[in-house]
């Protein structure tokens, strides 16, 4: 695939995912982080998945201001930044094929546990609201998906659905900030995946896409219902795991 091809597969991805984060209050780390670790690895596929939640949780955050919960906000960020670190450290001691099975492994196993788990006993302390910003990110690091995990939580704290669909924006951007920090900070992930233009160019890019996408969005939620929305991101992040398993077996048998 050229650098055009590869570029609107990228845009194309974050458009989704970002339309779909809008409507259902997540969707990028879903979609996107199983496609763009198909086309660009695992290790940059998940970089680029970690700044497009930056953008777009801020963006979306703007929107939703009147219904963010932040002190449940700040009871799950401290834990989350700390739980970023561990993960860029595996992120750049696993070879790409491995990396890319637990990827596609932590998409695939969350999702069934989500929909499987539909009832969960009440646990309402400060225990699994730090719990929850630990594993969540740490798997935002290493796979770019931590909405599982969290709406796991949401169902353990009775957490309503529309403050827990705005506290999520900007906990994802925060997430994906810390993601990208720590990776950089260790030379986890090189900047340059190959692409064909210039990071910061890239980043624009996704900025462009991310505002692109919020717009067709507020249009859609008039006819598009959330659980409508969530389904579809469910769907889509499940088939993308499940190939991003299969690329990792084949890199793997093929590097053995």
């Amino acid at each position: 695939m050229g650098i055009v091809g590869t570029l609107a597969v990228i845009a194309l991805a974050v458009l989704v995912g970002t339309i779909l984060q809008r409507l259902s209050g997540t969707g990028v780390g879903l979609v996107v982080a199983p496609v763009l670790s198909l086309l660009l690895g695992p290790a940059f596929g998940v970089l680029v998945t970690n700044m497009t939640t930056v953008v777009s949780g801020f963006l979306i955050m703007l929107s939703v201001w009147s219904a963010i919960n932040w002190r449940q906000f700040w009871l799950i960020i401290p834990a989350a930044v700390i739980g970023a670190w561990p993960g860029a450290w595996l992120v750049g001691m696993l070879p790409a094929g491995w990396l890319s099975i637990i990827l596609g492994s932590i998409v695939v196993a969350a999702l069934l546990v989500t929909v499987t788990l539909r009832r969960l006993p009440e646990w309402t302390s400060r225990l699994p609201a730090v719990l929850a910003g630990l594993i969540g990110g740490f798997f935002n690091t290493t796979s770019g998906v931590a909405a599982p995990v969290m709406v796991i939580y949401s169902r353990l704290s009775r957490w309503e659905q529309r403050s827990f669909a705005a506290t999520l924006q900007p906990i994802f951007m925060t997430m994906g900030a810390a993601s990208v920090l720590s990776k950089l900070a260790l030379g986890s992930v090189s900047t340059d995946g190959g692409v064909g233009v210039p990071f910061g160019w890239l980043f624009a890019g996704i900025v462009l896409t991310v505002v692109v996408g919020i717009l067709i969005a507020t249009q859609l939620a008039k006819a598009v219902s959330s659980s409508a929305a969530r389904t579809l991101a469910m769907t889509l992040a499940g088939l993308g795991g499940a190939g991003a398993i299969l690329r990792g077996i084949l890199d793997v048998v093929s590097a053995g």
